[in-house]
C-alpha cells in the first residue's frame, strides 16, 4: 500500500465529489451510500492517516478502524453531518489519540524483525521531511499534522485533542523548532 502526502481532499472537494444519498432511510442506500463514500473518500483518509500516525501500516489500521465505527452509524451521521469526511477526519484523529495515550505507557518487551525485504516500500518514505515528521513524539506529530496538513485552528485542534489552547501551543511550538533544526540545512531561507 502506497501512501503519500501531497493531496487530503478538503471538505468542498470531497462534497463535490461524493454525493450522499442515503436520506430516504432505506438499509439499501445507506449501504450503497457508504460504500460510495469509501470508496471516493479512501485514498484520501490513508494519506491522511499516514500523516499522524507516521507509518502507512498503522495508517490503514487507523483508518479501518474509523470506517468499522463510522460505518455502523452511517444512516445518522449522513443525515446530520453536512460534511461527512471532516467527520470521519475528526475521528481518525480522535482515535489516533486515545491508541497513543493507551499504548505510551506500554514497554515493549522485544523488537520486530527487519521488515522483508519483499515488502514494498513507500517511495516518500525516506524524504527528510517524512523522516523529520515521524521523529517527533505523537502528540507534537499530531498537532503538526492537524495545524498544517488538515489547516485547523489553535482551537478546534484543541477541543479535538481535548488539551487546552496552550498546550497547542507549545507543542506546535517545540515540533517547528526540532522540524526547523532537523530540516535546517535542506531549507534555504525557507521557514519550517
Amino acid at each position: 500500500m502506497t501512501a503519500h502526502l501531497p493531496a487530503v481532499p478538503t471538505a468542498a472537494e470531497a462534497s463535490g465529489v461524493y454525493r450522499g444519498q442515503a436520506r430516504r432511510g432505506d438499509m439499501a442506500a445507506t449501504e450503497d451510500d457508504f460504500a460510495e463514500f469509501v470508496r471516493v473518500a479512501l485514498p484520501g483518509l490513508i494519506r491522511y492517516g499516514h500523516a499522524l500516525t507516521g507509518n502507512p501500516h498503522d495508517a490503514a489500521d487507523l483508518v479501518q478502524i474509523v470506517l468499522e465505527k463510522v460505518g455502523a452509524r452511517w444512516a445518522k451521521i449522513s443525515r446530520h453531518c453536512a460534511d461527512p469526511s471532516a467527520y470521519v477526519r475528526k475521528a481518525m484523529a480522535n482515535t489516533h489519540v486515545s491508541r497513543w495515550r493507551r499504548t505510551r505507557r506500554e514497554t515493549l518487551l522485544a523488537d520486530f524483525p527487519d521488515v522483508p525485504a519483499a515488502i514494498q516500500q513507500d517511495r516518500l518514505e525516506h524524504e527528510p521531511v517524512w523522516v523529520a515528521l515521524r521523529s517527533l513524539p505523537p502528540r507534537q506529530r499530531t498537532v503538526v499534522v492537524l495545524r498544517y496538513y488538515e489547516g485547523l485552528s489553535e482551537l478546534e485542534i484543541a477541543e479535538t485533542l481535548g488539551v487546552s489552547r496552550g498546550t497547542v501551543k507549545s507543542q506546535a511550538s517545540k515540533a517547528l523548532a526540532t522540524l526547523r533544526k532537523r530540516l535546517g540545512p535542506l531549507v534555504e531561507g525557507g521557514d519550517v
